[in-house]
């Protein structure tokens, strides 16, 4: 071994690491960083979600399966790159998906198949709660799941006894604690940014307004725990160190940090905690936070209001659908390049197009597309129907047929960012882009940029993500200076001196978006005749 890594190993061995795991949409991702933050090794487990039922799901045993091939997939990276048996480190971070609905029963049994964040099927309890709170309750929030089921009167809600989101639960199977971060949280029911916790009178009216139906529990009662970034979450038990790694290496009694969601993790990994920032995460979903200066002056269901992992209130516009669309055109011109007799590499096919749509019209030559594999609330689907169309004067050429792809997998956003920016005035100085939808820097930033006319960075750490975030939060709360916050950590000790690229947006490209916006607006119609007629 070299100098560098015989001295990664000791660090290793010497149990200074920390571990970031996040379950994503498709692929679950473990991160080992040292204490300068800077990744040692990494692993992964690929996997999708299941429509079972009318609903979207993972099972629970899907779940250990994949975290513990990811996990073993990073400790047989440490293993081959510095030679030492992962079993010790100064901490551990939880992160997944938002939002969604895993409810237990005392004997820890699941009552029902886990409703995940992708589900369109809370509509009505989405708009009963928004009145009664005066306050936005997305459709993909826990409290949304949990009112539509009250409201459809299921046969588990007697059995409740704990409420909880998937970082929530791993999170409690590895700790035994029943606690989320407060950025998690914020996706399972409004918060008090002052108290740092669920709203106290929201809670109350909940439970006023649920009143008489007999349940043995109050809404307060079966909620977790909320912490804030930098407390203690527990540690690891015995118990929960064999359910993550079935090989015995790993010890027990490592601290962990709050368990939070893809949007804390988001924000940690773009350093976009502080007022006037905010990031956009692109890749199945695509979501952009923006931090908030004063609260919104109306409520709107587009918007959802979370918070950091410190507390800090966020207006977050969240699409269901991004780049899966795309990501299946290029797959079939992968199939087609393969018929021709040409072996592609994955990474030039989706160069090599992407590229394409820098030379397009901006606009994209009068094309249409709707990226919609699942429903879009913000559009107001349900369910979401995948098409193309174009008239007879559209400029009809590859280059417009890949910008039009990349353009709508943010039309849904545009729309919701559009109500901030424009309505609301929310001011933002930076946009940080991270995941799939920046493959191609150049591209990404172009398009990104032109969609929210706000110069688009994209740091060198960007293909990190979420994993990586959560591992930052966990370094954070063992290695951070009484009264250290958390901007003030990101920004002094993990992203001062990193390097990045901005780009600022070009008039042109920006019209061009806005001209693309009118279009997609106007055809909605045909999107909804698709979902009617197109089974």
């Amino acid at each position: 071994m070299n100098q560098d890594t015989t001295s990664i190993a000791k660090t290793i061995e010497q149990g200074l690491g920390i571990i970031g795991i996040e379950l994503g949409s498709t692929r679950i991702k473990t991160v080992l960083i040292g204490p300068d933050h800077k990744p040692l090794a990494s692993g992964g487990h690929g996997w999708e979600n299941s429509y079972v039922d009318g609903v979207w799901t993972y099972s629970l045993e899907e779940i250990w399966e994949g975290l513990q091939q990811s996990y073993q997939s990073l400790a047989k990276a440490v293993l081959d790159q510095y030679g030492v048996v992962l079993r010790q480190v100064s901490s551990i971070g939880i992160s997944g998906m938002m939002h969604g609905y895993l409810v237990f029963d005392r004997d820890q049994a699941l009552l029902t198949p886990f409703r995940t964040w992708r589900n369109n099927i809370t509509g009505e309890a989405s708009r009963q709660l928004t009145d009664l709170f005066a306050y936005p309750v997305p459709q993909r929030w826990s409290i949304a799941h949990l009112q539509q089921a009250i409201l459809n009167e299921e046969p588990h809600l007697p059995k409740i006894d704990y409420l909880t989101t998937l970082a929530g639960y791993i999170h409690w199977q590895l700790t035994g604690e029943k606690v989320v971060g407060i950025g998690e949280a914020s996706g399972m029911f409004p918060i008090d940014s002052a108290a740092k916790t669920f709203n106290q009178t929201m809670i109350e009216k909940f439970d006023r307004h649920n009143a008489g139906k007999g349940f043995p529990w109050t809404l307060g009662g079966i909620l977790p725990q909320v912490l804030t970034a930098g407390q203690t979450a527990g540690k690891l038990t015995e118990t929960g160190a064999r359910r993550l790694d079935p090989s015995g290496e790993l010890l027990p009694g490592i601290p962990m940090c709050p368990p939070e969601g893809d949007a804390g993790t988001g924000m940690a990994a773009t350093n976009a905690v502080a007022r006037r920032t905010g990031n956009v995460s692109a890749g199945t979903s695509v979501f952009a936070m923006i931090v908030l200066e004063k609260p919104l002056q109306k409520v709107y269901a587009e918007i959802d209001l979370v918070a950091t992992p410190s507390g800090d209130p966020v207006a977050l516009v969240h699409s269901n659908n991004c780049s899966s669309d795309l990501d299946a055109w290029i797959a079939l011109f992968g199939q087609a390049a393969k018929a021709w007799g040409l072996e592609l590499k994955t990474s030039e096919l989706y160069s090599s197009l992407l590229n394409m749509a820098l030379q397009a019209e901006p606009d994209a030559g009068g094309l249409l597309s709707y990226g919609y594999v699942s429903g879009e609330h913000i559009t107001g689907f349900e369910q979401g129907r995948p098409l193309f169309a174009r008239s007879e004067n559209s400029q009809f050429n590859l280059q417009n047929f890949m910008r039009v792809h990349l353009m709508t997998a943010l039309g849904a956003l545009k729309t919701g960012l559009d109500i901030l920016l424009k309505q609301e005035g929310v001011r933002v100085d930076s946009i940080l882009g991270h995941g799939g939808f920046f493959k191609d820097r150049e591209v990404g930033q172009t398009i990104m940029g032109a969609a929210v006319n706000t110069p688009v960075t994209v740091m060198d750490t960007a293909g990190e993500g979420g994993a990586w975030g959560i591992a930052l939060l966990a370094a954070y709360m063992v290695g951070k200076a009484p009264e250290e916050t958390l901007e003030d950590y990101l920004g002094q000790r993990v992203f001062a001196g990193m390097s990045g690229t901005t780009l600022e947006p070009k008039p042109e490209d920006v019209d061009g978006f806005n001209r693309f916006m009118a279009r997609y607006a106007q055809g909605l119609p045909i999107e909804s005749a698709a979902v009617e007629n197109l089974d």
